[in-house]
């Protein structure tokens, strides 16, 4: 390193530099214990098995369980982590004699030339890939290693353009930071099974609407989800999460009808893992088809402000549609029979454009847009109202997309509920009735659970503090006592975060 790393310095023939079939009787850096010393030998082992097994469909499995176990040594014990980067490098790096050489070259191709016939050096450069998107070794290690990189970097032959990536997936690590969690299955497949080289972003993920469409976005190791939504907000044509208010989310990995909001500073591939491990330990699967097993991104309207509503886009117009449909449905947005009917032929228009005799069938429209009150009527009353809904979507006849869009939006927002979200809880105070705790951008209501009228409201300035307390949800306003609701934690959770971030948005912070 003194010599700045100078190829033809007799130390790059030292054997401790080059490839070895057997197995090292010390480690290659200075440790503080010999349990960590023993981690270290056991974990070289591991990278020869890796590379010794020829990676082929029915082995894929082994190579990611053994990718995966291998770095969490280094995540769980960091001192390794430099240790592991010098075992790789010694072991990616190929003797003299093996390509007819007697001495090191700077030319990568004498390193790399007949890598389809050593499939087992192919495989170290892999995992040494693999390392570079979650930690960094020491500083003089990282030094090696970008020599390393850097001699045997070539578009010219596959090894160089794992090294290539290397240097690229490097790069961000040092700019972005290591990571927290050990690489998701969904991570190590994709650099096992297709170049990294050829991507820019390696990885590639459908993320899903409430039009039910989807837009798939790259990303990397180091992608973070706000960069990420970023991308996404390219791609479909929305502002910033600032303007817009929507965010991404995860179904649970436990298989429960429960949405998780993720945060926007932390880097996706630390949640894909993350959701695994919490899928395979809470044993989701038995029985399950494996769209079940797969994490599902959505993304959604989270904060509605009505101050920003002048420079929506056509999608997020589009998207709010079919957000406030969705709570109709449930049940969540209590409207009349013809406004429901009249919403609904608006989707029905959206959706199928001019009623044909070979468009969706009324009936159909009625199950998927209206709320389940309306499909539990008599024969009568329900042909009646398929008539009536096939005359307001006929009297649309013409309309764009976007005229309907506008005039869905029109008549919704009118309405005190729209884009209020609801969470169901139980008083402890007072006649200890159950309730809806809404939240909108212009404070906190409490709302009859039956006829949903407002019981109380709470601007967000009136309110001294918030949260959960003990197994309930508080809320304590100005001048008054404190006021106690019951409610599931993960509940407490998203209406306390949910609070925050409105106040937050609200004061500017």
């Amino acid at each position: 390193m003194e010599l700045d790393g100078d190829i033809n310095n007799p130390l790059w023939k030292h054997p401790m530099l080059y490839y070895s079939k057997d197995s090292l009787d010390k480690t290659l850096t200075t440790l503080p214990t010999e349990g960590l010393k023993k981690e270290a030998l056991k974990m070289f082992k591991s990278c020869q098995l890796f590379m010794g097994v020829t990676m082929d469909t029915p082995s894929i499995d082994y190579h990611v369980s053994l990718a995966q176990n291998i770095v969490q040594s280094c995540l769980t014990h960091p001192v390794l982590q430099s240790e592991l980067y010098c075992q790789l490098i010694k072991q990616t790096s190929k003797r003299p004699h093996i390509v007819g050489k007697t001495q090191p070259s700077s030319s990568s191709s004498d390193h790399s030339s007949d890598a389809h016939k050593n499939p087992v050096f192919l495989q170290g450069w892999q995992l040494l890939g693999l390392c570079t998107t979650l930690f960094l070794p020491k500083q003089k290690y990282l030094c090696y290693l970008k020599i390393h990189l850097q001699r045997h970097a070539d578009p010219r032959n596959e090894i160089g353009k794992y090294a290539v990536f290397c240097q690229r997936s490097l790069e961000r690590t040092i700019q972005c930071g290591g990571r927290e969690a050990k690489p998701s299955r969904m991570e190590v497949l994709s650099l096992l099974l297709r170049n990294p080289y050829h991507h820019s972003l390696p990885m590639s993920i459908p993320v899903h609407v409430l039009n039910a469409s989807y837009q798939v976005v790259g990303f990397d190791g180091q992608t973070t989800v706000r960069e990420f939504i970023q991308t996404l907000n390219h791609h479909i044509s929305m502002r910033d999460v600032k303007q817009s208010g929507f965010a991404l989310f995860t179904n649970d990995p436990s298989g429960k009808n429960i949405e998780h909001c993720l945060q926007l500073n932390v880097k996706l591939c630390d949640v894909i893992s993350k959701w695994e491990r919490t899928m395979i330990e809470t044993g989701l699967g038995g029985g399950k088809t494996e769209a079940h097993k797969a994490i599902r991104l959505t993304y959604k309207n989270r904060l509605y402000f009505r101050s920003n509503t002048k420079t929506e886009t056509d999608k997020e117009k589009l998207l709010l549609v079919y957000q406030t449909n969705q709570d109709i449905v449930s049940g969540r947005f209590p409207i009349n029979t013809e406004l429901t009917l009249e919403l609904a032929s608006l989707l029905a228009q959206i959706e199928y454009g001019d009623y044909k005799p070979s468009s969706k069938s009324v009936e159909f429209v009625i199950e998927k847009f209206c709320p389940k009150r309306l499909q539990d009527l008599t024969a009568d009353k329900k042909k009646q109202l398929e008539r009536n809904l096939l005359d307001k979507w006929l009297s649309l006849s013409g309309r764009s997309l976007m005229e309907c869009v506008r005039l869905y939006l029109t008549v919704t927002r009118k309405l005190p509920l729209f884009s209020m979200q609801l969470f169901k809880a139980k008083c402890k105070y007072g006649k200890q009735q159950e309730v809806w705790i809404g939240v909108k951008d212009d404070g906190i209501y409490i709302l009859n659970v039956k006829n949903m009228d407002v019981l109380e409201s709470y601007t967000y300035k009136s309110v001294e503090s918030f949260g959960g307390c003990r197994d309930d949800f508080m809320l304590i306003p100005s001048n008054q006592s404190k006021l106690l609701f019951s409610m599931t934690k993960p509940k407490i959770i998203d209406l306390t975060n949910l609070l925050s971030s409105y106040i937050n948005a609200v004061h500017g912070i």
